[in-house]
């Protein structure tokens, strides 16, 4: 859906975006967000032997008894074809299992083993004090306020299904 010139502009009007400035555009302010907080977690990711991705992917497992791909990418904001990639290498050190779908034999489910829920657990104890250190520094009220604003933001923008990476955006 495109919006015309007039009604742009009366929009930029009326809210003042500082899109001349890179470091205060909203993308990239998000993307410093995200980097600064994965600074925090991802030591104890790799610590483990596991990437950012596959922390997200094993984080998601947890809450879900099986998934299918589609869905899971979703979830984690990875393109269908890098899960594709990196679900085998999960598979291989033992923390998901993957089976055609009951319902679609052209579909796959994934799940989380039982070292997977183990190593999930060692992962989520972690990042319970990672949490417990940032609600202390940034105050518990302020970390509540910018969970309840960003998912505003995905609401407004298309919800769960506009966090799909495209093609350009594809993590591996």
């Amino acid at each position: 859906m495109f919006v015309n010139s007039k009604a742009r502009t009366k929009t930029a009007k009326a809210v003042d975006t500082p899109t001349k400035t890179l470091s205060k555009a909203l993308p990239m302010q998000l993307l410093r967000a995200r980097e600064a907080v994965m600074q925090r977690f991802r030591p104890h990711l790799h610590e483990l032997g596991f990437t950012d991705q596959q922390g997200r992917i094993i984080r998601t497992l947890a809450d879900v008894d099986w998934i299918d791909m589609l869905d899971l990418s979703r979830r984690c904001c990875i393109h269908p074809a890098s899960l594709s990639r990196i679900i085998p290498r999960l598979d291989e050190k033992g923390i998901v299992r993957r089976r055609q779908s009951p319902d679609d034999a052209r579909r796959v489910t994934v799940s989380l083993t039982k070292k997977g829920r183990a190593t999930f657990d060692i992962l989520s104890f972690e990042s319970e004090v990672l949490y417990a250190d940032l609600a202390t520094e940034l105050g518990a009220a302020r970390l509540e306020e910018l969970h309840r604003c960003l998912d505003a933001l995905i609401d407004i923008l298309g919800g769960a299904d506009v966090t799909i990476p495209d093609e350009q955006g594809v993590e591996s």
